[in-house]
This record gives C-alpha cells, sequence and structure tokens, in this order.
C-alpha cells in the first residue's frame, strides 16, 4: 500500500491505545531522538511516534513558518490532541475558505476601486491602465501569493503551482466555458500578441525550473518582458486608432482593443459590486451629523438591498460582514465616479490613525511596530500619536460636505493599506496549505495548482463568465491570457526580485519532482492547442473548442494527481 494512504490511515484512523500509532518511525531519522536531525523533511512528522511529534515540529527549522501570525503546524501537532486531528483539519479548511473570502473582497472593494482613483489622477489611458494597474487589481491575489512563497525556497512550488496551475485552468476552464456560454470571433491580432506572450513566458520559467535557479538578470528579464509587453500594448492601440482615423471609420461594432463608451458605461455598472445604493438617495436632500456620517460609512450592510437579496446572497453577506467592517475602518477608498468622490470626513480623519497602525503591525508580522524607538516608546504608539494630530489637523480644516483638495492622497494611501491586507491574508494561506501538505504528506506545486489555483482565480473566474453571459465573449476571452501574462511575469520577477535583495545571490528552486514538468508541460500544450486551432477555425469560437478544453483540463487534473500518488512515474535506469 503507498504511503500516503498508511500515513493518512495512522493519521485519522489510530487513537492512543492503537499499537499501530507507534509503530512507523521514518526511516531517515535516528533512534536517539529527533534534536540531531534538525533538518529532516517536516513531511517526516508523520512516521514519528506521537509523542515526539510536537517536538520535532517545534525544534525542525523546516517545520517553521516564513512569516504569519500562526504556527499551524505546532496547533496540529501539540494544542489539539491526536484523537481530534480531524476537527483540527476541518478547523484549518474553514479558516482557508474565509481567508479566500477575504483576499477577494479586500482585492475587489477596495484594492482596485484604489487603484481606479489613481490610474484617473495620474491621467493614464485605459489600455495602459488595463495592462498595469487593473492587471495589478484582478491578479493581486495571485501575485502576493507569489511573492510570499519565494520568500522561501521550500514554498516556491507553491509560486509554480499556483501560477502555472491558474493558468492551465484559466486557458482552459475559463475559456472553453466562454465559448460554450458564447460562441463567438476571436480578435486575432491581441489574442495572438497575448498568447505569443504568455508562451515565451512560460518557457523562461520552464527554463529556470530547469537550471534550478533564478539569477538577478533572470528576473529583471522578467520585468523587463513585461515592461515590453506593454508597450507593445500602447504601441498596438495607438496603430490601430491611427488607420482608424486614417480610413475615416469612427465606429465599428466589436472592435478588438477598444469599447465603445456605451459599452464601457455598461461594463462599469455590471461589474461594480461595492455600491450603496446612491439610487436610495432622499427627494429632499438634509445633512447629516458627522456621527450619521461615520455610522453610515462604517455599516457595511444596506438594509433597503438585504430585503431584495436572495438567501444564498444573505448568507454570504453574513460572512462578510466582520471583514467588511474591518476594512471599512482600516482602508481608505476614493471612487471618482461619485459625486462626493467617496469622501467621508470622521472616517478618513479616522483612517489616519487606523490606516498606518494597520500597516505598521503588518510588516514583518508585527515585530516593526513592537520595536522600540530609544527603549522609550514601541513604534505604533509613534504612528498612533502623529496618526491623531495629523487627524485633528485635517477634521478641523475640511467640512463633511466639501472634498479637500488634497482628498486624492487617500486613494494612495489605501492602495498601501488593502495591498497590506491582501499580503497578510496570502502569508496565511501559504502557511496553512504548507501545514496541510505536510499533514498529507502532499507535494507543494499539487497545492498550488489545486486549492491555491482555485481559491485565487475563482473571481476571475466567474467575472469573465458573467461578461460572456451578458454579451461580453471577446473582452472576456482576451482578460483569460492578459491577466495570466502579469500574475507570471510580475509574480515570479518581483518574487525573485526581493528575495535577492534581502542579501541572496540568487533564488535556488526545488521543483517536487516529475510533477511540476508535468504542470508546466501541460500549460505549454494548452497554449499550442490554442494558438494552432484557433487560426484553424478563422478565429471562430465555437462549443466544440470549448469542450475540447474543458476535456484537456480534466485529463491534466487526473495525470497530474496520478503522478502525485506515484502512479505514473519515471522508470530509474
Amino acid at each position: 500500500m503507498d504511503g500516503r494512504w498508511l500515513m493518512v490511515e495512522t493519521v485519522f484512523g489510530a487513537g492512543p491505545g492503537d499499537p499501530s500509532a507507534e509503530a512507523p518511525v521514518c526511516p531517515l531519522l535516528p533512534t536517539a531522538g529527533v534534536n540531531k536531525t534538525p533538518t529532516v523533511d517536516c513531511r517526516d512528522v508523520c512516521g514519528l511516534n506521537i509523542s515526539d511529534r510536537c517536538d520535532f515540529i517545534r525544534t525542525n527549522p523546516d517545520c517553521r513558518n516564513n512569516g504569519g501570525y500562526l504556527n499551524y503546524l505546532e496547533g496540529i501537532f501539540c494544542l489539539f490532541p491526536h484523537s481530534l486531528l480531524p476537527l483540527a483539519i476541518t478547523l484549518y479548511a474553514i479558516w482557508l475558505l474565509y481567508l479566500f473570502l477575504i483576499l477577494g473582497v479586500t482585492a475587489a472593494n477596495f484594492f482596485c476601486p484604489n487603484l481606479s482613483a489613481i490610474s484617473t489622477t495620474l491621467k493614464l489611458s485605459h489600455n495602459v491602465a488595463g495592462v498595469t494597474f487593473l492587471a495589478f487589481g484582478n491578479g493581486a491575489p495571485d501575485i502576493f501569493s507569489a511573492l510570499v512563497a519565494f520568500s522561501d525556497p521550500r514554498t516556491a512550488g507553491l509560486a509554480f503551482g499556483a501560477l502555472f496551475g491558474a493558468g492551465v485552468l484559466v486557458t482552459t476552464v475559463v475559456a472553453g466555458g466562454i465559448a460554450i456560454l458564447r460562441p463567438f470571433t476571436a480578435a486575432s491580432r491581441p489574442f495572438l500578441r497575448d498568447i505569443i506572450f504568455y508562451m515565451v513566458a512560460v518557457f523562461l520559467t520552464f527554463t529556470a525550473l530547469y537550471f534550478g535557479r533564478v539569477t538577478l538578470a533572470w528576473a529583471l528579464g522578467y520585468l523587463g518582458l513585461y515592461v515590453f509587453y506593454v508597450i507593445t500594448v500602447v504601441l498596438c492601440t495607438w496603430i490601430y486608432r491611427w488607420q482608424q482615423r486614417k480610413s475615416l471609420v469612427y465606429s465599428m461594432p466589436g472592435t478588438p482593443e477598444l469599447l465603445s463608451d456605451a459599452e464601457d458605461e455598461r461594463v462599469s455598472s455590471n461589474t461594480n459590486s461595492y455600491d450603496y445604493g446612491d439610487e436610495y438617495r432622499p427627494l429632499i436632500p438634509y445633512q447629516e451629523t458627522t456621527a450619521q456620517i461615520l455610522a453610515r460609512a462604517l455599516n457595511p450592510l444596506d438594509y433597503r438591498k438585504w430585503r431584495n437579496k436572495s438567501i444564498y446572497w444573505r448568507a454570504l453577506k453574513v460572512f462578510k460582514l466582520p471583514v467588511e467592517f474591518v476594512l471599512l475602518l482600516t482602508v481608505p477608498v476614493v471612487d471618482p465616479d461619485k459625486d462626493d468622490h467617496n469622501w467621508k470626513r470622521p472616517l478618513n480623519c479616522l483612517h489616519l490613525v487606523t490606516s498606518p497602525l494597520f500597516c505598521v503591525l503588518t510588516l514583518q508580522s508585527g515585530a516593526y511596530g513592537l520595536y522600540e524607538i530609544g527603549n522609550l516608546l514601541p513604534v505604533w504608539a509613534v504612528v498612533v500619536i502623529a496618526g491623531t494630530g495629523l487627524a485633528t489637523v485635517t477634521f478641523f480644516a475640511t467640512s463633511n460636505y466639501e472634498i479637500p483638495r488634497l482628498h486624492w492622497l487617500f486613494a494612495f494611501l489605501g492602495f498601501l493599506t488593502s495591498a497590506l491586507w491582501i499580503n497578510a491574508a496570502a502569508t496565511e494561506v501559504v502557511n496553512i496549505l504548507q501545514s496541510l501538505g505536510v499533514v498529507f504528506r502532499l507535494s507543494n506545486t499539487v497545492l498550488g495548482l489545486t486549492l491555491l489555483a482555485w481559491g485565487n482565480s475563482i473571481g476571475d473566474a466567474f467575472l469573465d463568465l458573467t461578461l460572456a453571459r451578458q454579451g461580453y465573449p471577446r473582452m472576456a476571452f482576451s482578460a483569460c491570457f492578459g491577466g495570466i501574462i502579469f500574475n507570471i511575469l510580475v509574480g515570479v520577477g518581483l518574487g525573485c526580485l526581493l528575495h535577492i535583495s534581502r542579501g541572496h545571490v540568487e533564488v535556488k528552486l526545488e521543483p517536487d519532482g516529475l510533477l511540476v514538468w508535468v504542470l508546466a508541460g501541460a500549460l505549454g500544450l494548452s497554449l499550442v492547442f490554442s494558438l494552432v486551432l484557433v487560426p484553424v477555425q478563422c478565429f471562430q469560437l465555437n462549443r466544440a473548442y470549448g469542450v475540447c478544453l474543458l476535456v484537456f483540463y480534466l485529463t491534466f487534473l487526473v495525470v497530474a494527481l496520478l503522478t502525485e500518488f506515484g502512479v505514473i512515474h519515471l522508470k530509474s535506469v
């Protein structure tokens, strides 16, 4: 019987009095004690006697989390009795789902609106904003998960698994779902441009895995390729507009690069998920007091919308209320589409205290915030004092109903705070997935390509499929390739660059055996499949093409799992 199934039987089936619970001892460990082999793979803990597992987790450096607030392995093997291990796993799974919920709410309702406000303030064009700020907003969970995972070579497999897994998922399941829901004609030039750039990015990553390291030049090459991609998008758009003006064609249905004003307005209204009901404004305006403004701004629930929503929406809203309240308390949001730009004087003044405080308590899991300056005051106290003074000045220098000239600066503060929120949640996601991999003896790669990739991509999948259902399949299909180019190039490039900036010469990669090559090969085959088949069909994407993509993903998933459990393996020579 496979060792994993023996381990699962030991973990979930054996009790304290079962002889089998004391029998398995990892052959890599000496019998004298666990302290003499501190560098043994942490996944060998389940082969130890139950009484030795807690000491092994606490003394083995391989079992230590890289950042984060909670030690999940110590909780499993030290805090919970062995008989309650299934309960611990269940609680961890629920917490993991809630972390994904935090990532989604923060990215959609706080991170993206502030990025949109920043791009509006900087007067960026729609195309530049789309491939930079908008792509950063949509891929924030993937990017921050990759940054956290690349900070430690042991968890780099999570990053590759998530980035490659999300790539396969989006280019097959999401793209296939769009073709099945609404067959359409793809825009030829943007499709060929995006898929070629993505294939180059996959080839660079495949080469890095082959050599087992990423140097400074290689990391800069990733970022340079993305800059070149942005320049290419801008040039293509400029050339297209020049040709359009030259031919005196000002309106072309289904333009591949541009959206009409009506379509753009319709899409914006359909994708706005954080509108608190401007349609319910009273006919006779009245001035609210400062306390009423603060109470309404901190209330994440609109009771009038609550009555009109389904039971499923209400149930999800109940789970989201706590995190939405804390986010409203700590993250300012600037919305240029609103008349008041979302200026809430008492809450924005409060943000001048809570946002910097949250930032210092998030950096290095709060280590910077607790550092004492001159052995007198900790950093967090200094931040609170300075923030309170600035908030007081702002409160008395502004009014409730007049937007201050420097209100746009809150967009940058909200961007930084929401980014740290996402980074903190992504750190916990990586740590809890690594802990589950230890318990079930699963590689980081398979956890990345399944749980992490599914969790980070589910929001984009729903958005793209909704856009296709509402009549925008071309835009949704383009988003499938444009977003993941940003994720893999910036995720790998920036993650490795940050790791090298901490004093390391290079980032050493530790691929999890054959599985990572299966994953990279599957992504490459899916791209080649689309690159060949779509032009052959004259860019007509029908339901048969979508079904083929879904079958491809299911086949890939089966092969990946069979490879993980040793059914498919390379024969030793």
